[in-house]
């Protein structure tokens, strides 16, 4: 009887550390396969995120300009400026010396881009004023190229560089703020670029009938030409542009509306610099998670890439050995040789890239664009006018190098387990304890964190009936501690929704008598004008209501931009930024999202048909700001920063933003404030205060 039961356990003990072992591996594969999807899924997410907001963020900013009376004006002034010239002429002198400047500095670039000398009549301005004005803009602009834009005004007595010197600085300025890489305006009527920031050699030609007629831009002018809503956007997807020296740039255009017709068309040049910036992560693709193959990559309509590849940033050689290995044509790889960029030159054909072009989500093992197998996630991007797909991926060997590991490991555990199995088997076979073992067993796993845990009951004996107990202990407790995780849960959500997340995290830490100094943030308030008064004779619901969609926005624009609200009093409105967590441009945010309060104002006005204005008032200083209470947290501030933010706000005029010196020194570069002098502060005496125009 103890050889058979040896035997007998012996086989049992073989069977169980085969099915473990081939089980465990396959389980372990799975679950790591499914933790690389979920992980390229998030990435993917976040990257796609990311770019929608870049391009919602450019397309709020460019309807806004379109709008502005600015814009308006200048776009008028500018065609009858222009109209002008044309109705003159140009000496054959002047001709000559454009001429003369295509053909040293313009035609070498352009037979660079294409690999051939094209005919020079083909690039030169057509017309009296696009000759004249490229001549006093770029062929006699004392600056180098890339400083063009530094020419206020050419000098020449014409009423269009009058214009230009009045609206030029302005216009720029709004291009540096918003961070167009070029800011036009075209004439729908002629096509011409009748303005432009940086003063290439688009400037002033016809997208009608000029070289660019076949453009991006031009596709972008036709478009909103023909659109007189100011709600509208005209995007045109990432194309080699000959005045950028054959970069990829996209064109965001927004039809210019004057008494209900187009008289132009505001153009945004944008730069596909940005976009591979976000899509590569500042090319940090390790921080990123993505390990040594990992990366994430942009693909247009016609399956060209429109970010760079990771190999093409960190190792030139080996990448374009992998297109040749993969078969990419030679004129394809002369062609990113010739651009230095993939970016509308590399083919990325796959199974992913098709899948998310099509509008379809999704992970799976496919060959990558190296010819390689890959782990990838896909899917599209959900950004008018351009119909592009983001893949996150990496390398499967790499994904896969710790299971091979575990599978090495397997083997070797598998047979010293074996070797184990036989021993106790033989010793078990007289002791009959094998109850206990694995009573014993169940309670270590226990012991360990495997709330899952348990034992079989053999017997109906003592160890049977402690067996019981034990597993009936284990269940009990399993959903107990379900319970206790779900009200930590609950109570997590509940105080992060009354402190900001790092002010949380130091209290479940334990610390008491939370206050921090800080050198240096931006404090707003914000307060509705007459509003109790408005709302003397609504039923308190309605008050509340209105109230709390307001705020509601407040809170959205507010978290957008990384301010952090304090709180509200009343019809009251208190943020800050640069806290908890210092950031650099604090004041530039803050004086954004005070922007944004004031149009969320007005449209929320609007919306209920109400007398609704807003006062604001900015300050940058040092501050205080700690928990208050026990009972009923409360995260709030104090300072003379806060005083003097709080008088700013209540000595401000309706519909306003007032700033101190603080914040006019710091931001009178990047935005257009009014000076107001000394204004009277309660405690404070004469303050120096500054309106923000915009």
């Amino acid at each position: 009887m103890a050889a058979k039961l040896f035997a007998t356990l012996v086989l049992l003990g073989t069977v169980a550390v085969l099915l473990t072992g081939v089980l465990g591996y396959f389980h372990a594969r799975d679950a790591l396969k499914k933790a690389v999807f979920d992980q390229l899924t998030a990435a993917r997410v976040t990257k796609t995120r990311q770019v929608e907001a870049h391009f919602r963020t450019m397309q709020a900013e460019l309807r806004l300009l379109a709008s502005s009376k600015m814009v308006v004006d200048a776009t008028r002034e500018f065609r009858i400026a222009v109209d002008q010239l044309d109705r003159g002429g140009n000496s054959p002198e002047l001709r000559q010396r454009v001429s003369d400047w295509y053909a040293e500095n313009f035609i070498p670039l352009v037979t660079h881009i294409l690999g051939k000398e094209p005919a020079l009549a083909d690039y030169l301005p057509v017309g009296a004023a696009p000759t004249y004005l490229q001549y006093h803009y770029i062929v006699a602009n004392p600056n180098p190229a890339d400083r063009r834009k530094l020419l206020d005004d050419a000098d020449d007595g014409s009423d269009y560089s009058r214009l230009h010197g009045v609206y030029h600085p302005l216009m720029r300025a709004a291009a540096v703020t918003v961070g167009f890489f070029d800011f036009m305006v075209a004439d729908p009527k002629t096509g011409r670029l009748i303005y432009t920031v940086t003063k290439a050699v688009d400037f002033t030609t016809s997208l009608h009938f000029g070289p660019y007629r076949r453009s991006n831009a031009a596709a972008a002018v036709a478009r909103c030409a023909l659109t007189p809503d100011q709600s509208s956007i005209c995007l045109e997807d990432f194309a080699a542009y000959a005045p950028s020296g054959g970069a990829p740039v996209a064109f965001m255009g927004a039809p210019v509306i004057d008494r209900g017709a187009v008289i132009g068309v505001l153009i945004a040049q944008l730069s596909n610099e940005e976009v591979d910036n976000v899509v590569t992560g500042g090319r940090h693709w390790r921080d990123e998670g993505f390990g040594d193959t990992g990366e994430a990559y942009l693909v247009g309509p016609d399956y060209l890439a429109r970010s760079a590849p990771r190999a093409f940033y960190e190792n030139r050689q080996d990448y374009f050995a992998e297109l040749k290995s993969v078969g990419t044509s030679d004129e394809e790889i002369a062609a990113i040789q010739r651009y230095g960029t993939p970016v509308l030159h590399q083919r990325i054909d796959t199974k992913a890239t098709r899948a998310g072009l099509a509008g379809v989500e999704g992970t799976g093992e496919i060959i990558g664009y190296r010819g390689v197998p890959t782990l990838a996630s896909w899917g599209p991007l959900a950004i008018s006018g351009v119909e592009w797909a983001l893949v996150a991926k990496i390398d499967s060997a790499e994904a896969f190098a710790p299971i091979d590991q575990l599978r090495r490991d397997l083997l070797v555990v598998g047979g010293l387990a074996l070797l184990v199995v036989a021993a106790t088997a033989a010793w078990l076979s007289r002791a009959l304890f094998e109850p206990l073992r694995e009573l014993t067993a169940g309670v270590k796993r226990f012991a360990a964190g495997d709330y899952e845990a348990s034992v079989p009951v053999r017997t109906g004996d003592e160890i049977g009936q402690l067996c019981s107990a034990f597993n009936g202990m284990v269940e009990e407790l399993r959903q107990k501690n379900v319970v206790i995780q779900n009200k930590n849960r609950e109570n997590e959500e509940l105080l992060l929704n009354v402190l900001p997340a790092p002010i949380a995290n130091r209290l479940r830490s334990g610390e008491e008598g939370i206050a921090d100094g800080f050198a240096e943030v931006t404090v707003a308030f914000a307060d509705l004008v007459g509003f109790t008064a408005l709302t003397s004779d609504m039923p308190p619901h309605d008050v509340v209501t209105m109230l709390n969609e307001l705020f509601t926005r407040f809170d959205a624009a507010a978290s957008d931009l990384g301010i952090e609200k304090i709180k509200t009093v009343g019809d009251a409105y208190m943020a800050v930024c640069g806290l908890p967590v210092p950031v650099a441009n604090h004041a530039e945010r803050m004086v954004r999202m005070a922007i944004r309060m004031i149009h969320i104002t007005r449209e929320h006005a609007m919306e209920h048909n109400a007398s609704l204005k807003l006062r604001v008032g900015i300050n940058t200083g040092p501050v205080v700001a700690g928990v208050i209470g026990k009972s009923k947290y409360i995260y709030d501030l104090w300072g003379d920063t806060v005083n003097l933010a709080s008088r700013m706000e209540t000595g401000a005029i309706p519909d306003s933003i007032q700033v101190t010196r603080a914040v006019y020194d710091q931001l009178k570069g990047l935005f257009v404030f009014e000076p107001r002098g000394a204004i009277e502060v309660k405690g404070k005496g004469k303050v120096e205060a500054w309106l923000l125009r915009w």
